[in-house]
This record gives structure tokens, sequence and C-alpha cells, in this order.
């Protein structure tokens, strides 16, 4: 019963971790609008990678490596001064407006 119920209170912990780490899509497309230069306005690529689709998680690390200023790839001298104004909020919706792309 004691594992059931520890169980039960981490994958509770886990599903509020994620509800709360969701962002704001409608938020993250205005947010977006500085990053479409690059990325494309539908997240397709250009100069910057394809964003379209991606894992919400994923890009949020990566942002937050480059706002810390941890060599990421070859892009990171671009995309630090771009993430180094982000909060964690706006990675977030960020993120979860490509991942609908």
């Amino acid at each position: 019963m004691k594992k059931t119920m520890i169980a039960l209170a981490a994958a509770g912990l886990v599903s509020f971790g994620a509800a709360a780490q969701a962002g704001d899509a409608g938020a993250g497309q205005a947010a977006y609008a500085t990053c479409a230069g690059c990325h494309g306005g539908a997240g397709e690529g250009g100069v910057g990678p394809k964003l379209a689709g991606q894992d919400p998680a994923k890009v949020v690390e990566l942002l937050q490596k480059y706002k810390a200023g941890e060599q990421v790839g070859p892009m990171t001298s671009m995309m630090a001064p771009m993430a180094a104004g982000l909060s964690d909020a706006d990675m977030e919706n960020i993120a979860a407006y490509v991942a609908g792309l």
C-alpha cells in the first residue's frame, strides 16, 4: 500500500510538472516574430534550423543553454543575444508555438 501511494504521488508530481511547463502557443506566436527571419515564418528553417514540430522541452532546453552562454553549435554567437532577453515563460511559449507548426 505504501509503495502504491508513493507511486501515485510521484505520478502526480510528474503530471503537474508537465502541465506547469506547458507554454501558451498564442503568446509564443507573438514572441516568435523575431525568430522568423532565420527560422522561417512557419518554422520551416532557413538560416537557422527547422523548428516546426520540434519537441517543446528540447526547444526550451536549447534556449536556456543559449541564454546561459553555453556553446551549443555553430550558430551560438547569433542565438545567444536573441535568447538573452527571453524569460522562462517566453521560452515555453515559443516552444509551444513551434511545436504546433
